[in-house]
């Protein structure tokens, strides 16, 4: 079970020993996601991801990168709706090196408005890379409609607001968005006292602000089309979610599990194995603060899409109907269980797991209180989850290739 310091200017900062491994995971999470941009900064808090690694006053970026190859560390970053994350891993003779590296980096960046303007142009090639990708695409624009303003903003932003960035103007969003409070620093693995106590010590130096209040979103049903010449039409269904932290999500992840996730799933099973409709079909969900999103996605041929919508069609009935079978509900256990556990050797892993815990709801469950709650989930929980959540009023849907008008899908899906 990991541990918690709570610094005097908010910062929190988690440990977690793991007896048995020779490298350790340093994470700092810091809640500040698209959503936190105004409208003329979208893009912000992404492209801050990126220009923490173009140098500081004491490594260049070539340099940043061979220290960090020269102890064989790995050093990344990634950005969310309502979080950005940067963390390196190491051998744990190398940690302290590697958590200088990483501090040096979310601390003391250089905002150099060369380097912004160098790094606008990969942007610009990231956002044409997931334009040319159906299954990002159907997503993202299916995440627009349902949830008009910050939180269906894309991540990346857009070609317009990206071109006003600047070096000041990042610094600025920077200064005012990471805010102790948002900040959790964890770190997993094979480490020493000393690690921790730099640790503090550097984080002990950002500064309190005032909190301000975070704006609310709602999801909106949509049906969004977006003709593209593909070989595969792209076709996603979804409703409203859970928030993150609601009291059903453990249901909700095994209503997910039965229904499409894994080979045993009721869609793999009816839409690929026995109709032979698709290569890859699943379910997904996603959590934010207040809302969340539950979606069907899969990609077939113009000429089979429409059967296909049907079957899927059926399979929401029944579930809806009838609910899971037994063993369906101790087949979806243990498949979570399992991976969850399994994934538990891994130090990036917890180090994720703790950091975006204590972050999001301000304490990680115990493996044991996760599995406790899986363990507790009944047919009659998930029976009733599906009654709630996938309702034809609150069905929205998006679609990516050579469609149909938008009328025949409509048609079929009500």
């Amino acid at each position: 079970m990991y541990e918690q310091i709570t610094l005097p200017n908010g910062v929190r900062l988690l440990t977690e020993a793991m007896s048995g491994v020779r490298s350790a995971a340093v994470g700092i999470w810091v809640g500040a996601g698209s959503r936190m941009e105004r409208n003329s900064e979208a893009g912000s808090a992404h492209f801050i991801e990126h220009i923490l690694f173009k140098g500081t006053p004491y490594r260049s970026a070539s340099k940043l990168a061979a220290d960090m190859d020269a102890i064989g560390g790995q050093c990344n970053a990634f950005t969310t709706r309502d979080a950005t994350c940067f963390y390196a891993r190491s051998l744990d003779t190398h940690l302290s090196f590697a958590a200088d590296i990483l501090t040096e980096m979310f601390f003391d960046s250089l905002f150099a408005e060369r380097d912004v303007e160098s790094e606008r142009g990969v942007i610009l090639e990231e956002m044409d890379m997931y334009r040319d990708s159906p299954e990002d695409l159907v997503t993202e624009q299916l995440m627009a409609k349902c949830f008009p303003g910050a939180l269906g903003r894309p991540i990346l932003g857009r070609p317009s607001t990206l071109a006003k960035l600047s070096g000041q103007s990042l610094r600025a969003f920077k200064e005012r968005e990471y805010r102790p409070d948002r900040v959790v620093v964890s770190l997993c693995g094979s480490f020493k006292d000393q690690d921790v106590q730099r640790l503090s010590e550097r984080f002990s130096a950002l500064r309190q602000q005032r909190k301000r209040p975070q704006v609310k979103c709602a999801y909106t049903p949509a049906v969004v089309l977006r003709r593209k010449r593909t070989e595969q039409n792209q076709l996603c269904l979804a409703w409203e979610g859970l928030p993150s932290g609601h009291e059903d999500r453990f249901a909700w992840q095994v209503l997910s599990t039965i229904f499409g996730e894994g080979l045993s799933s009721r869609l793999f099973q009816t839409v690929r194995e026995q109709h032979g409709l698709c290569y890859s079909i699943g379910s997904f969900t996603g959590s934010y603060a207040e809302t969340g999103l539950f979606g069907i996605a899969t990609a077939v041929g113009r000429e089979t899409e429409m059967r296909a919508l049907s079957l899927i069609g059926q399979e929401i009935e029944k579930i809806r109907q009838d609910g899971v079978t037994e063993q369906e509900l101790s087949r979806a256990r243990e498949l979570i269980k399992a991976n969850m556990v399994m994934g538990l050797e891994s130090t990036v892993t917890r180090m994720n797991r703790i950091g975006s815990g204590v972050l999001q709801l301000g304490r990680c469950l115990s493996v044991e209180e996760v599995i406790e709650r899986y363990d507790a989930v009944t047919r009659e929980d998930v029976l009733r989850l599906a009654r709630e959540i996938m309702t034809p009023e609150k069905l929205s849907f998006s679609a990516v290739g050579k469609l149909a008008g938008a009328e025949e899908y409509l048609s079929l899906l009500q």
